[in-house]
């Protein structure tokens, strides 16, 4: 299992982070973690090739998490000639979001004739469900974004990738990580200024030991962050960046 961090910034693409777009490369399929409004760019900066996709798996319907599906489409179409089929996933009313998305910047192209199948398919939450040979589960978090956000873990057979999205803390978080060998776990809440929908450091640093992942990388950092990063790595957290690459 291969993980690439495409994009690892909050909506405000703090110190020039690309929004949230992670790639994981597997035995079984290729999966992108969310797709954020600028993952197209960054995806071009690492020179990766979307034919390479086989499904994106959507955490939840905000700008900087989805907005670039659209881009993303359309590039297949177009610039890349995709022929593959692609599968979309995401919480429930993910299809109908995507169309008033797709609507808003490019009227009438989500009934166009691609050239690919596409697939959408939404997340019954909680449920397993298999997707291009992939276990995927998710669990319900605490972010509202007009539609359940939610924390994803997928197993090829033989490693597990699982990533909190963005929440508030929850304790369901402790069962998302156990066991991964990757778990990636956001910390937007900015220092001093704790909100309900995002995790704050204190939260994180008292939590660290009861999150049993092989590997825990903290992402989505907001601004003020940067002071913290020495005792986040002390902590046993890998900090990440965008271009970074793991493999395990």
């Amino acid at each position: 299992m291969k993980l690439t961090i495409v994009g690892c910034g909050d909506a405000f693409n703090t110190n020039a982070r690309g929004h949230t777009c992670f790639k994981l490369e597997t035995p079984r399929a290729n999966a992108i973690i969310d797709f954020g409004g600028s993952a197209m760019l960054s995806w071009q900066k690492l020179n990766l090739s979307t034919n390479d996709i086989d499904i994106v798996v959507i955490s939840h319907l905000h700008g900087d998490h989805f907005g670039g599906l659209p881009f993303l489409l359309l590039e297949c179409h177009f610039a890349s000639q995709r022929t593959k089929p692609l599968v979309l996933a995401g919480p429930p009313g993910f299809g109908d979001r995507l169309k008033l998305l797709m609507d808003a910047l490019y009227a009438g192209h989500m009934n166009m004739n691609w050239n690919f199948p596409l697939k959408i398919h939404e997340f019954e939450v909680g449920v397993q469900t298999k997707l291009c040979g992939l276990d995927i589960v998710t669990t319900e978090v605490r972010h509202g974004s007009g539609a359940p956000a939610m924390a994803i873990r997928i197993a090829d057979g033989e490693r597990v990738f699982a990533f909190s999205g963005d929440t508030g803390w929850t304790d369901k978080l402790l069962q998302v990580a156990d066991g991964a060998d990757l778990f990636l776990v956001e910390c937007g809440s900015a220092p001093g200024r704790p909100v309900d929908t995002h995790i704050d450091w204190p939260t994180l640093r008292q939590k660290a030991p009861h999150l049993r992942a092989k590997h825990k990388i903290v992402t989505h950092l907001t601004r003020g962050s940067e002071v913290l990063l020495p005792e986040m790595k002390a902590t046993g957290f890998t900090v990440a960046q965008d271009g970074l690459v793991l493999t395990v």
